[in-house]
């Protein structure tokens, strides 16, 4: 009898801090930083193509084998491949899961709604290797997304891609006008190294205006030491005609390509617009120096190009995504069509109610603390590019507490001009003002 009431306390003890437990679990590892879309390209003339079909650098995956929670398919790595860097990119599972190659486990990925990559070099060879995503079927986020009904398992398109040891990990850009009124965008490369030695690259990169001629250009020499990130800076001075706005969503173009040891190893070719936003202590935003009065809808993040147009028949100049899996190419059609976008984070915890009580909702639970601070971070790092993002937005429908303070105060120190808001969040600090209609 005294061990089964033993039995009994310890049971009942796992379930009350079962929360806390998946909070714990609930960790990526071994995934790489969140970054925008990049493809490679081995020729210029692929990259100025920027076709999204398979080309020497990169393979789609398509022909998935499916069973039960876990997904598999074989790839090659052929022999141009081997001395490089070969990652895995997912766009988006319906839960939380495990990446094994050639049977092996190594990385898990928390965060489902965004897109991830995995760098997968040392477990694959050169010829035949296989892939695995194992789904979580008890997904320990599932009290972070509380907008979930699929229950069949899903996955998003993926590719693997290879890149060279020293290649370019991320591209920001910021515009700002000086005390002239010039429109100052400055480029920034960032720059990685999978390399166990310093390795010098060089970095060619240009800027063309929408007609193909050059507003700037030049090439620099980058040296990283073990494993090494820094990144390459270059400003150009844009004319009024080139700012992006949403009258007039104008945008050039980048290409940029990689020299090691005299031969070019990577080309990549990317749509950029130019624009500054400013936000005043009342939260008005000017963008380009020109007070813009928001007008916004909550959009799906499926919503797709048509329906983007009735919005904006309806007077509608900005879609506040809803937390959720954003459809492939949602931020460049807004890019093109001058929509402004409100990037949310896929943080929805409503189905535990609006109790801060220990035990109630996870955002004042510091468990999640790590869960609610990576989706934050990848929300902002896989759409910062867009300049139709005008503003990001922490969660929705998620109460508040210590998990949404420290992920404003995270966010915040990216130095973003943009503003960071919660507007569920009962009006406290940790919301940027912003005037929207």
């Amino acid at each position: 009898m005294r061990k089964i009431s033993v039995f009994i306390l310890i049971f009942s003890w796992v379930m009350a801090c079962a929360p806390a437990l998946r909070a714990q679990s609930a960790r990526s590892a071994g995934r790489e930083r969140s970054r925008g879309e990049l493809r490679v390209y081995p020729t210029e003339e692929e990259a100025a193509a920027a076709a999204t079909t398979d080309n020497r650098y990169l393979r789609n995956l398509t022909e998935w084998s499916h069973e039960g929670e876990t997904f598999s398919i074989p790839f090659t790595v052929p022999f141009s491949w081997i001395n490089r860097q070969v990652y895995f990119h997912l766009d988006a599972a319906s839960a939380a899961y495990e990446v094994l190659v050639n049977g092996r486990q190594t990385a898990a990925n928390s965060d489902p709604s965004l897109p991830a990559e995995f760098d997968i070099t040392r477990w694959t060879h050169e010829g035949h290797n296989t892939l695995e995503i194992r789904l979580k079927s008890a997904s320990e986020t599932v009290p972070a997304e509380s907008w979930r009904t699929d229950t069949e398992p899903q996955i998003g398109r993926a590719w693997v891609m290879t890149q060279p040891i020293l290649h370019i990990r991320d591209v920001i850009a910021r515009t700002k006008r000086n005390e002239t009124g010039a429109a100052i965008a400055e480029i920034g490369l960032v720059m990685k190294s999978g390399a166990l030695n310093p390795r010098t690259s060089q970095i060619h990169y240009e800027l063309l205006n929408p007609v193909g001629g050059r507003i700037a250009g030049g090439k620099q020499s980058i040296t990283l030491d073990m494993r090494g990130e820094d990144t390459i800076r270059f400003l150009a001075t844009l004319p009024d005609t080139l700012l992006w706005s949403p009258a007039h969503p104008v945008q050039c173009t980048l290409r940029l390509k990689t020299q090691h040891e005299g031969r070019y190893v990577e080309y990549m070719e990317l749509p950029m617009g130019f624009r500054e936003i400013a936000v005043d202590r009342e939260g008005r935003m000017r963008i380009n120096g020109a007070e813009t009065t928001l007008r916004v809808c909550e959009a799906s993040p499926a919503i797709e190009t048509d329906e983007i147009a009735v919005l904006r028949e309806k007077g509608y100049n900005v879609l506040k995504m809803k937390a959720g899996s954003i459809r492939p190419g949602l931020y460049d059609d807004c890019d093109r069509a001058g929509m402004l976008v409100i990037a949310q984070a896929p943080i929805d915890t409503s189905k535990s109610g609006p109790s801060r009580r220990k035990g109630e909702n996870p955002s004042n639970d510091p468990q999640w603390r790590p869960c609610f601070i990576e989706r934050i971070e990848d929300s902002y790092h896989t759409s910062k590019r867009h300049p139709s993002v005008i503003a990001f937005s922490l969660a929705e429908r998620s109460a508040n507490g210590i998990c949404l303070y420290d992920g404003y105060l995270k966010a915040k120190q990216f130095g973003d001009p943009r503003p960071f808001i919660y507007r569920d969040g009962g009006n406290e600090w940790n919301n940027d003002p912003l005037q929207m209609d």
